[in-house]
């Protein structure tokens, strides 16, 4: 029960009790007997009693609540669990710890239809790097309610290059033009950070699209269209609607952002992940 019903509910309770229209005691005059009018008086004594009882019990209810906190989400999976619903209370992970919650909850890159897992990452950096194998194989066996994006980092010059990038195959990928996307990605890391090919340069770029097949044309096409431009302000906003100051960083649902520092490592990183996509699954 909500604290301010309860108050509610006291405030009503004393009004009742000290307040409330009282129940007149019958006259005592001179042709009623002194017992009846002794009794009369006494009923009359003991409905304010109860009454009073009544706002006692109700005041030590509100100062009960009062000193515990409001229903957590925690206490509302458990009265869940007990009207039957089958899900887990014994939570790994704390919030405040291991993740944070976005307050209020960002919109995501899809709909709603789905759970959404987003990857803030940067070509250069050499953690998204490491991360790529671990995230790639994970989301290989994704559950239906499940959705795994990435979204490039958009603090500078260098990362929106890179996101311009990135945005560039994810189109020429879904057109076709490039067929292995995952060893195109492998390919933008190794050039970066074994062969320092830093890919700032669009002339640069564009030859190593060359080499997946992509033709001049459709690369600047593509590098230059609206498309790209509307993918990239869509990720310059969601960076800032989720507070992403370094990558790799994980949003869950546009509610909860985590990383590998804070879930212990790369291996937690991937449990966490796996926990809260069953939170916000059991919502």
């Amino acid at each position: 029960m909500k604290l301010s019903k309860i108050l509610w509910i006291a405030a009503l309770c004393l009004a009742l009790a000290a307040c409330g229209k009282e129940q007149p005691a019958p006259a005592a005059d001179d042709t009623a007997p002194a017992d009846a009018v002794e009794e009369a008086v006494t009923e009359a004594a003991d409905e304010v009693t109860d009454e009073a009882e009544e706002a006692q019990e109700v005041l030590e209810v509100v100062e009960e609540s009062a000193s515990e906190p409001e229903q957590t989400s925690e206490e509302a999976i458990v009265l869940a669990q007990a009207a039957g619903a089958p899900v887990r209370t014994d939570w790994k992970f704390t919030e405040g710890r291991h993740f944070a919650r976005l307050v209020p909850t960002q919109r995501t890159v899809g709909g709603a239809d789905k759970i959404e897992v987003a990857e803030f990452f940067w070509y250069g950096c050499p953690h998204c790097y490491t991360l790529e194998p671990v995230i790639n194989s994970w989301a290989e066996d994704l559950p239906p309610n499940v959705r795994f994006v990435r979204v490039p980092g958009m603090w500078n010059n260098v990362l929106r290059t890179h996101a311009q990038l990135f945005y560039t195959e994810e189109v020429l990928v879904r057109e076709g033009k490039i067929t292995e996307p995952a060893a195109f990605r492998e390919s933008v890391f190794e050039q970066y950070h074994r062969r320092g090919n830093r890919l700032l340069n669009p002339d640069v770029i564009e030859a190593h699209f060359a080499r997946f097949g992509v033709s001049s044309e459709d690369f600047r096409k593509t590098w230059n269209s609206f498309e790209v431009n509307q993918k990239m302000r869509l990720a310059d906003d969601l960076g800032r609607r989720y507070s992403i100051a370094s990558v790799p960083m994980i949003v869950v649902n546009g509610k909860y952002r985590t990383s590998a520092s804070e879930a212990g490592g790369y291996r937690e990183l991937i449990e966490l992940i796996d926990e809260l996509i069953e939170r916000e699954s059991i919502r």
